[in-house]
């Protein structure tokens, strides 16, 4: 079989500039990989990355429906994507920074993890999409 590797996700969003803009002061996606409009469709997009090469891809379109969980285990209640999960070096610096400086909104604060050396917390960014951020002791 070919190796395959993730190449990126998909949030939808309402306000794709502010959007955009969150994650590039958050999480450092500062990169335009690529911008697409779809003006038939009423769509604009857009994939963000770091130097590290995450990728996430932005799409935004009139008319989309919210939809916001207020934990994971109320997230795994539909059958679709339900967090995105970003390792991060040290978990209390990053969820300070990320529910402080940046104003994503606290959802699980840091914590042990099942796996022995992992860490993890959840916030969610400013459209109620949830983040989760896992520290491990092997990076």
């Amino acid at each position: 079989m070919t190796a395959v590797r993730f190449h990126h996700i998909c949030l939808s969003v309402a306000d794709l500039a502010a959007q955009e803009a969150w994650y590039g002061s958050a999480f450092g996606l500062t990169q335009v990989d690529e911008r697409l409009e779809v003006p038939e469709a009423g769509v604009r997009a857009v994939i963000l990355s770091d130097a590290a090469g995450l990728r996430v891809q932005f799409v935004e379109r009139p008319g989309s429906t919210p939809v916001a969980y207020t934990d994971p285990f109320a997230a795994a209640g539909a059958q679709t994507f339900s967090h995105l999960g970003l390792q991060v070096p040290d978990l209390e610096a990053a969820f300070a920074r990320l529910t402080g400086e940046c104003g994503a909104a606290p959802i699980s604060s840091p914590a042990a993890g099942v796996a022995e050396g992992m860490r993890y917390a959840y916030v969610a960014d400013p459209e109620g999409n949830l983040l989760e951020l896992i520290e491990t002791e092997r990076d």
